[in-house]
């Protein structure tokens, strides 16, 4: 596969992700704008959310089915369509509704940019590959802050919050112009009929393990469905292992799950993105209702570790060549529990006027040990996985990304907003969920450490 058609298939994950985070800068715009409640808010982050991480899995399949560029081409018409309805929406509950689409379209997008890989690269081309999918996934995630930053703060033509939207649409045109030339079509060599009762079975799970976490579990009927989730989950892995024991194709293949890297690298990745999508929300919230910064401002104090994180993806796939992924895995997520623990003793010491200098260049440092980490577990979860396959890995691969996100959002926002209402603080609140980050970064440096 061409350079070029490689950058084409990563364009399309940064939109997906860089959706999933852009509207946190802009949620007090829309609120205002469309006079929405703020439960209405919630769903306009959780629509999009949920529906990308229900439906990756079955994007995946659908991919091995049909062709991946084919469902890539159609998944990135759809996202613009998407796209274009939630910039047109006048009303907060068609903007929801706009979300949802874009959200299925997202979760058609990205399994196959991973499954594309898979297919067609080998060796060191395809460890590059992954690891730039890898830093994408990153980059897409602090972009979308910042950028989203600098679009609601500029009012482009007056369109407020509406251009975080409206700006994917001439990026897709060129998508779907330039990828039907430059993308190759693959698919899997025995494509399997589609496991209809294990779809519903995750997506009871998925469902009942994410609205409430996302809605608030603080009323009773979060709690109840929240405790059907184990269920759920439980009852989709008793039905796949029988369907893989009676010789036909799983949704998710339990003897795929069971690989070592897969697993491990499963394991690692939901620890690395329930921190990293919990700390983003919550800086967005600290940055802007705490210190009072502009959406711009607050964007711009991430562009810093952006850079820093670009740049450490760039020299991961010859730091893995030359260290191997699990110990540049602990390495780096050693390196981020020391910064982040010192970002939260800045804020938390320095409240309510922490040291932005500071705060910046820690952050800077985090984002270098995070351009370490997170391409490499992308490459350590797929290494062993088979082209045949491809759709399976990168489908659920995606699936733990994207719920890692949702629950770090939901529960270390649930603590922030939690801790800060009985402290009165906001650095209080941001001090408890950074510090619980670099606890987890400290599990994953201990993990990857003794998996070696």
């Amino acid at each position: 596969m061409a350079t070029p058609a490689l950058l084409l298939l990563l364009m399309g994950a940064f939109l997906s992700m860089t959706d999933f985070f852009i509207v946190n800068v802009a949620l007090a715009d829309i609120q205002s704008s469309l006079r929405a409640s703020a439960s209405t808010l919630e769903l306009v982050i959780a629509g999009y959310g949920i529906t990308y991480a229900l439906l990756l899995v079955a994007g995946g399949r659908l991919g091995d089915a049909i062709g991946r560029r084919r469902v890539f081409l159609i998944g990135m018409a759809a996202f613009g369509i998407a796209s274009l309805l939630c910039g047109l929406a006048p009303t907060a509950g068609l903007l929801v509704a706009a979300r949802v689409v874009q959200g299925a379209a997202a979760a058609m997008v990205t399994p196959q940019v991973l499954a594309t890989i898979q297919a067609t690269l080998t060796g060191a081309p395809r460890l590059r590959a992954i690891s730039w999918f890898g830093a994408t996934a990153g980059l897409g995630a602090i972009v979308g802050q910042v950028g989203g930053g600098w679009l609601v703060s500029a009012n482009i033509a007056g369109s407020e919050w509406r251009s975080i939207f409206l700006v994917n649409i001439p990026v897709v045109v060129v998508g779907l112009i330039l990828g039907r030339r430059l993308i190759p079509e693959t698919r899997s060599p025995n494509p399997a009929r589609h496991d209809v009762a294990g779809t519903v079975l995750l997506g009871l799970g998925l469902l009942a393990l994410l609205i409430p976490l996302t809605e608030g579990a603080g009323s009773w009927w979060a709690w109840l469905i929240l405790a059907t989730a184990p269920i759920w989950l439980l009852a989709c892995v008793l039905h796949e292992r029988r369907v893989e024991a009676a010789g036909r194709v799983p949704l998710v293949p339990p003897t795929l799950i069971a690989v070592r890297s897969m697993s491990q690298g499963l394991l690692l990745s939901l620890l690395f993105f329930a921190g990293f999508g919990g700390f983003m929300f919550t800086f967005a919230v600290m940055t802007q209702r705490g210190l009072g910064l502009s959406a711009m401002r607050a964007g711009l104090l991430l562009a810093p570790m952006m850079v820093a994180f670009l740049t450490a993806s760039l020299l991961t796939p010859r730091l893995v060549a030359r260290f191997e992924r699990r110990p540049l895995i602990a390495l780096g997520s050693g390196a981020m529990a020391i910064t982040l623990a010192a970002s939260a003793f800045e804020v938390f010491h320095g409240w309510p006027e922490p040291s932005l200098v500071t705060l910046g260049v820690l952050l800077t440092l985090a984002g270098f040990a995070q351009g370490l980490v997170a391409p490499t577990l992308f490459s350590l979860t797929l290494s062993e996985v088979p082209p045949s396959q491809a759709g399976f890995g990168s489908g659920v691969m995606s699936t733990t990304q994207q719920v890692a996100l949702a629950l770090g959002v939901a529960v270390l926002g649930y603590v922030f907003t939690t801790v800060t209402a009985h402290s009165g603080s906001m650095g209080t609140g941001f001090g408890v969920v950074v510090g619980a980050q670099a606890l987890l970064c400290l599990t994953i440096a201990g993990i990857a450490g003794l998996g070696r």
